[in-house]
């Protein structure tokens, strides 16, 4: 079966990893059934700033508002197997991890973590405070994967792009997406 994919894009600081990400799953489009994407009004005032373009505007995948719970993925059974929230600011992972079902993105988790699929929350902010770590722990017990957007330098990466590919290509590890791309001890 086919996967279901569904990628949020919230306001935190790191839309070169959600641009990444989206373009890498068009890339890789023969692994999945379908790729929807839920970007919060932040999220695409932060990509103007931080990548100076539009271009989330122009990639081929079906965009949903942040307040359309008539998506699919707002209910079970819309069968969305993987939901990747890239950057996830602590704000959205703290109502995740309390239940609070606001708005689409964080309905989507709720429903993702009920259902038991794969929910991957990629938290950029740093530091931590007891709350932040509290909420992650909380989710992780709910059965979602805490990945930080912590590159590695393994693969001596030259440019801002390839630092951030290296998180990106954990990701999509993570969704189980089969990918090409460097391996420790190859």
């Amino acid at each position: 079966m086919m996967k279901k994919i569904v990628v949020t894009v919230t306001g935190a600081s790191g839309s070169v990893y959600a641009g990444l990400l989206l373009k890498k799953l068009v890339l890789y489009k023969d692994q999945w059934q379908e790729l929807s994407v839920v970007m919060t009004e932040n999220a695409k005032e932060v990509w103007k700033i931080e990548l100076g373009n539009e271009e989330f505007s122009s990639l081929p995948v079906k965009f949903y508002q942040q307040q359309d719970f008539n998506a699919p993925f707002a209910s079970g059974s819309g069968q969305y197997d993987t939901m990747i929230i890239i950057p996830c600011s602590m704000g959205t992972l703290g109502r995740i991890a309390s239940g609070i079902s606001n708005d689409l993105i964080s309905r989507a988790a709720d429903v993702v973590l009920k259902e038991r699929r794969k929910l991957i929350c990629v938290i950029r902010d740093t530091p931590y405070n007891l709350i932040h770590i509290r909420n992650m722990e909380t989710v992780t017990l709910a059965g979602g994967i805490i990945c930080p957007a912590t590159p590695s330098f393994y693969s001596k990466p030259q440019t801002i792009e390839e630092v951030a590919a290296t998180v990106v290509d954990r990701v999509l590890d993570l969704a189980g997406i089969d990918i090409k791309t460097y391996r420790w001890g190859k």
